[in-house]
């Protein structure tokens, strides 16, 4: 797949983390590969918490986002869909296990450990320079109509 999750599902969407519509947002690009979903994404310097440290506000960010799109790709390939059912965060718990680097690129990783119809629980990490800085954990549920999210993508 040569487009992102984001960009083959959601080109005209503004999510801050995600979306590729938004030119100030973060904007990650999530591949599926094999069993995984994975990202890489270059922090800026106004991402620092300070000099040389990532904000970990834009690490659950990232997180979050690619938490979200995970169990959005797992969700439309178990149920065998063309596309990805709209899908939010229920609740995600972040463990920042050492500082960051900001003047590296991050790498992403995701997996869907628990699932159903309309629900997928992930967990990912992200690390910088081969050492995982950052972990989470969360579940993300797909949208019935009448929910503000509902055919956003």
């Amino acid at each position: 797949m040569s487009q992102s999750l984001q960009e083959r599902y959601a080109a005209h969407n503004a999510c801050f983390g995600c979306e590729p519509a938004n030119p100030r947002g973060l904007r990650i690009r999530s591949f599926p590969e094999g069993d995984e979903v994975v990202a890489d994404w270059t922090p800026e310097s106004h991402h620092e918490a300070f000099p040389g440290i990532l904000n970990g506000g834009i690490i659950g960010a990232l997180l979050d986002c690619h938490g979200n799109w995970t169990a959005a790709h797992h969700l439309m390939r178990a149920a065998g869909a063309s596309s990805p059912p709209c899908t939010v965060t229920a609740d995600y718990a972040v463990k920042l296990l050492r500082p960051t680097p900001s003047g590296a690129p991050v790498h992403l990783r995701a997996r869907v450990v628990e699932s159903s119809a309309d629900r997928a629980t992930v967990e990912a990490s992200l690390e910088s320079g081969g050492k995982t800085c950052a972990t989470c954990r969360g579940t993300f549920v797909a949208v019935k109509p009448g929910h503000p999210a509902y055919h956003r993508w």
